[in-house]
């Protein structure tokens, strides 16, 4: 290598921006954005920011979360004066200074940021890299926060479109999305989707203006004669196509969320009531609303809770029909009796609970795919949807920590108390003899 080459690549090494100049030329550029009045130069500070984030590479984002929750958090002593201030004298004008101070700057500059072409997509990234990056650092919480108060706002239910998934109609791109994003049951190519698509199917799908072919939840949905107890006819692609005008049962039988960055900015509860209502409407014959749910913290909560009965302790043995009364024992009373937090443990019951539904039925070897067999071993629920009633569980489970439930669930789960019991008793190593 000539003597120039080497001056060359020494000129290129120091001009190169390290990962903490990038964040901190960002974090300056905020700072003279949330300063500026004008509409127009703020609009054009705020496409420069949004570009100087997207070229950021990993170790510069990080130090730039890093300064978003050091240097754009609110000023302490400012707030305790104007909290002073306002205690002393309530006044409006108090409190609205109060609020002012108060305010992280951070929620000024995503607030800017998001009126930049695709800044709320950069938003929704950020946040998702966000997620990451707090495992190792809790102190950028306070940088979530912030961010997910707002998308709380910009998402809410009065800006979402809820739009039917349709195979003639809807845009190819959004259809490969679907296959995608897809989280409880594959969806195995387009043939898989386009069954999933039939006259005797429906899907539906929240979008916002801001992100026009981009779902942010989908839910699909069978028609059928009766509560399904398997999902491997309704996933089947060479079922024959039914006619919706004679079914009695809607099954909601997938809901997935597409966007990380929206985790906790809750709209599913709108969007299963929203088609339910759509659908009772369109179809009066349908009777029951339901869905056929995984229990994905089944297994785990089993194996810790009750590693030493047999139907649990060898995870590698296949599950028998000897198991069958004590794993169903086991689901009712995981569903009904674990909580934490002052929430039911399994995800998928705290989402459908919530939204006001009744937990209806356990059901054995409903998914018997890998994934079904490694989360509850092969066990689905019934969730009943009754649109009469929705309101009252919703305020039983919310107000007064019931779950409501069949009687079929309630005698399951107290069935699985001494199971539960003995597992424990037989845990408790026997104390050693002193002669």
């Amino acid at each position: 290598m000539s003597a120039k080459d080497v001056i060359n690549r020494l000129v290129g090494s120091l001009a190169r921006p390290t990962p903490q100049r990038s964040a901190e030329r960002l974090a300056t550029l905020l700072r003279t954005l949330v300063s500026q009045r004008g509409e127009a130069s703020g609009a054009v500070l705020a496409r420069r920011a949004v570009a100087l984030y997207r070229r950021l590479d990993a170790p510069a984002r990080r130090h730039f979360f890093s300064l978003l929750a050091r240097d754009f958090s609110p000023d302490r002593n400012a707030v305790l004066e104007a909290a002073v201030a306002y205690h002393r004298d309530p006044s409006p004008r108090h409190f609205a200074q109060l609020q002012r101070v108060a305010e992280p700057p951070r929620q000024e500059v995503f607030r800017r940021m998001n009126m930049a072409p695709e800044g709320t997509a950069t938003l929704l990234g950020l946040r998702r890299e966000l997620f990451a990056v707090m495992k190792e650092d809790p102190s950028l919480a306070v940088v979530d926060h912030d961010l997910q108060h707002l998308l709380s706002s910009w998402f809410n239910r009065g800006f979402l479109e809820l739009r039917r998934i349709d195979w003639d109609n809807t845009p190819a791109s959004i259809l490969e999305k679907l296959i995608a994003y897809e989280a409880v049951h594959e969806i195995r190519g387009f043939p898989d989707l386009k069954r999933r698509l039939e006259r005797d199917r429906r899907c539906f799908a929240f979008f916002h203006p801001a992100l026009p072919d981009e779902p942010l939840i989908f839910v699909e949905v069978a028609f059928v004669d009766e509560m399904p107890s398997d999902v491997a006819p309704i996933l089947a692609t060479e079922s024959a196509v039914g006619d919706p005008r004679r079914a009695r049962c809607a099954v909601f039988y997938s809901i997935t969320s597409c966007q990380p960055g929206l985790r906790g900015v809750s709209f599913g509860n709108f969007l299963i009531k929203q088609v339910a209502s759509d659908l009772h409407a369109e179809l009066p014959n349908l009777k029951v609303f339901c869905t056929l749910s995984p229990i994905p913290g089944l297994r785990a909560w089993a194996e810790h809770a009750a590693a030493r009965l047999p139907a649990v302790a060898d995870s590698a043995a296949p599950v028998g029909e000897h198991d069958r009364e004590t794993l169903e024992s086991l689901a009712a009373w995981y569903l009904t009796r674990a909580w934490e937090h002052g929430q039911v443990s399994d995800p998928v019951a705290r989402f459908h609970l919530g939204n006001g539904a009744r937990l209806e039925r356990v059901n054995w070897r409903a998914d018997v795919s890998t994934k079904g067999l490694a989360q509850s071993f092969g066990m689905m629920v019934n969730y009943v949807y009754d649109l009469a009633m929705v309101e009252r569980n919703h305020e039983a489970y919310v107000n007064r920590r019931e779950v409501v439930c069949s009687g079929a669930i309630e005698k399951l789960a107290a069935s699985a108390a001494p199971l539960l019991e003995k597992a424990a008793n037989e845990a408790i190593p026997p104390e050693k003899s002193t002669t």
